[in-house]
């Protein structure tokens, strides 16, 4: 687990209503994360909650809210 800037941009409608739409369709947390890579996303465990971040750079797009886990 990485710590990381908790105070990070809101991640936009859209991405956060896919996000959430796979998480959905995912039977568990593993195969919600591989399904997330197919769309240019990944989710970073951080000290106090999940980031999401773009691939391939690993850019920070902000903190997944706690129901997401």
């Amino acid at each position: 687990m990485t710590r990381a800037d908790m105070t990070t941009a809101v991640i936009d409608a859209g991405v956060l209503s896919l996000i959430k739409d796979e998480r959905e369709k995912a039977l568990s947390a593993r195969e919600w994360k591989f399904r997330l890579r197919g769309y240019g996303f990944a989710v970073k465990d951080v000290d106090g909650g999940q980031m999401l971040t773009r691939l391939p750079h690993g850019t920070e797009l902000g903190v997944l809210p706690a129901d997401f886990a």
